[in-house]
């Protein structure tokens, strides 16, 4: 593997030192703006109940436990060096008990069933495997009438998947029609798609 496909790869699952900057990196830059522009489809309750899949460095479920201040905020990612990074970002909730950071993966999410409100995807279900039974998966923990807000940087539309697909191991750029074919095989509806053309950014907003 070389030095490219090495530090790339940790945009998959971060680990070691490249994984280290990759998921501070995460937590700023273009990153940041998607996430917000993301988040701007979204209306919370202030005692909204959330989980973000693949939380990565933490900046997410920091922006969420500020939209929601009497809610409750779970972030679960299959990276130790993610985990503690979000959970030392998050660290403040975490000792107030409106945060819990988690490791564990989208295809065995451990929560009962009708658990949330929201479930987010930032940047990551590029990575799920079987990603219909992921998707059943978090319909599964979400409330009647709960949302799945799904954000990628990239729309599968630009010509440039094929070129980080061969880059990053197990990568897969989804394409709004992709996303929405599986979001309904795995039994969500009223799905809305919201894209950016001039950064190729795209949110899926599904309802369970």
């Amino acid at each position: 593997m070389g030095i490219l496909s090495k530090i790339f790869s940790n945009t998959r699952k971060p680990e070691g030192f490249f994984g280290r900057m990759m998921v501070n990196g995460m937590n700023g830059g273009s990153h940041a703006r998607l996430a917000e522009w993301g988040l701007s489809h979204l209306t919370l309750t202030d005692d909204a109940n959330v989980l973000d899949v693949g939380c990565g460095g933490g900046a997410n479920v920091a922006r969420m436990l500020n939209r929601c201040p009497k809610g409750m905020v779970t972030g679960i990612d299959y990276s130790p060096v993610s985990v503690k990074k979000s959970s030392e970002l998050n660290a403040a909730a975490i000792a107030a008990k409106r945060c819990n950071i988690l490791e564990g993966n989208a295809s065995t999410l451990p929560f009962k069933n009708g658990v949330f409100d929201l479930v987010t995807a930032f940047e990551t279900v590029y990575f799920w495997p079987n990603i219909e039974e992921c998707f059943r998966g978090v319909r599964h923990t979400l409330k009647e009438g709960g949302r799945f807000a799904i954000v990628n940087e990239d729309d599968g539309l630009t010509g440039n998947n094929e070129k980080w697909e061969k880059l990053i191991e197990g990568m897969h750029t989804y394409t709004p029609d992709e996303l929405r074919t599986h979001l309904t095989n795995a039994g969500f509806r009223d799905i809305a798609v919201h894209g950016d053309r001039q950064h190729h950014w795209l949110t899926v907003i599904a309802t369970k």
